[in-house]
């Protein structure tokens, strides 16, 4: 029996091991594709999770993710080279089988073979468990950043002087997506697919807002502040605290607007408890049991002031403006009501709905509620840069104090006036065009 001749043996040692190198690089190919998405898919707080309890690949993950543009460089190159590489192979190891023909065959071959289990496969596993994958592709990765490293850093300083030249530029520190939006967004994306409930979207979005939300936009306005006078007897003042629904009030002479103390029910109650007799009730004093005014500015953010207010262990503060003038009160209480909606207990007077849709499908809204409250209950959009209430946004708007029946559109809506009390617009009806 006759030997292969040398010829043939050649050729097949030639074509398993192009067969073999193609094959490998496929596989660093799906590994580069896969770490990725399974790195850019992954959560950094479930990441964060994992590395505290003890996860050295979580920890590595957190750590290569930090620079997002170098570790997409890094990714991108080697993804890139293996790829191209293979696609060379294949080509030679075709057109030496198939001649001219191989070319064709060898692109529509590597493109199956790449798209596949390259591309497709190994983006779909991590897809699937970002956080587990993340874990497992982090110590190699993690090496080959370090590797990659001169050449990825030559890259990125030669595309952003190409990028310069055409007027374009690039801030190397920002962060892709702020974190901030970032959870805003997917607390809006778990609504809107039916994951997440509108009560606990309100919740969340209120406690991200109270950084871009001043007091001004929901204190209680002066006009509506009921206050005590200092010169009045001590029995009224008595009186009228035990009337009120409040606990804290404040406390002014001569004009409403000098506040010169804010007194507590409980320690007026306190004092008077102690006194023996009607004849020493008449010889009390309300600034005696008065706390101290606190006053705030109109601007002061509602995170800032929450803060202020548990630090200084108070519940009340009175508003006032860059001239100094009284403009109305913020308690903690309504600084939660923002994130938890309205909070009522049984000392608090029934009020009339401020919001109530008819048969027509009309919204009657109070002219007092805020821009911001009607949105959250009706999942409108209506702008408040420029007015805290509807009332206001319509007077905005007309650039005039309108009459009981004038109607206006703007925004996308009807607006009605319905009732007016003085230059105060108390009542509209609101629907959408």
């Amino acid at each position: 029996m006759e030997s292969p001749s040398p010829e043939i043996i050649t050729l097949d040692s030639a074509f398993w091991l192009g067969i073999g190198a193609i094959l490998a690089l496929l596989i660093i190919s799906a590994f580069f594709s896969g770490s990725e998405t399974a790195l850019t898919a992954a959560s950094r707080g479930k990441l964060r999770a994992l590395a505290d309890k003890g996860s050295r690949g979580a920890a590595l993950a957190l750590k290569i993710t930090r620079d997002n543009e170098r570790l997409i460089g890094a990714v991108l190159l080697g993804n890139n080279l293996v790829n191209i590489l293979a696609a060379s192979l294949a080509t030679s190891l075709f057109t030496r089988m198939f001649g001219d023909s191989g070319v064709a065959l060898a692109t529509l071959v590597m493109t199956l073979l790449v798209l596949v289990f390259a591309e497709v496969m190994p983006k779909t596993y991590a897809i699937t468990n970002p956080e587990t994958a993340a874990q497992r592709v982090a110590p190699a990765l993690s090496l080959i950043v370090v590797l990659f490293a001169p050449l990825v850093t030559a890259i990125r300083w030669f595309v952003r002087m190409v990028l310069h030249l055409f007027g374009v530029r690039t801030d190397p520190d920002r962060s892709v997506l702020a974190v901030r939006e970032e959870i805003m967004g997917t607390i809006e994306l778990g609504h809107s697919e039916g994951a997440m409930q509108k009560a606990d979207r309100d919740r969340l979005l209120g406690a991200l807002d109270l950084k871009d939300r001043t007091v001004e936009e929901i204190m209680l306005h002066r006009s509506e502040i009921e206050m005590i006078d200092a010169d009045s007897s001590p029995e009224s003042i008595l009186n009228q605290c035990l009337e009120s629904n409040h606990t804290r009030l404040p406390v002014f002479r001569d004009n409403p607007e000098n506040i010169i103390g804010v007194v507590h029910a409980k320690d007026l109650l306190r004092a008077v408890h102690k006194l023996k007799g009607d004849d020493d009730i008449s010889s009390f004093s309300v600034l005696d049991v008065a706390m101290e005014p606190y006053f705030v500015p109109e601007t002061t953010t509602l995170d800032d002031q929450m803060r202020e207010f548990l630090r200084r262990h108070v519940h009340f503060a009175l508003v006032v403006d860059e001239y100094g003038a009284l403009q109305g009160l913020i308690t903690l209480e309504d600084i939660l009501e923002e994130i938890v909606g309205e909070i009522a207990d049984e000392h608090d007077i029934d009020e009339e709905t401020p919001l109530v849709r008819d048969s027509t499908g009309n919204f009657l809204v109070d002219g007092a509620m805020t821009i911001r409250d009607l949105n959250r209950e009706t999942g409108w959009n209506l702008p408040d840069e420029d007015a805290n209430t509807i009332a206001g946004l319509v007077i905005h708007e007309s650039q005039s104090i309108p009459s009981v029946g004038q109607v206006f559109s703007f925004h996308g809506f009807r607006f009605e006036v319905v009732e007016r009390q003085d230059n105060r617009i108390t009542r509209l009806r609101i629907r959408p065009l």
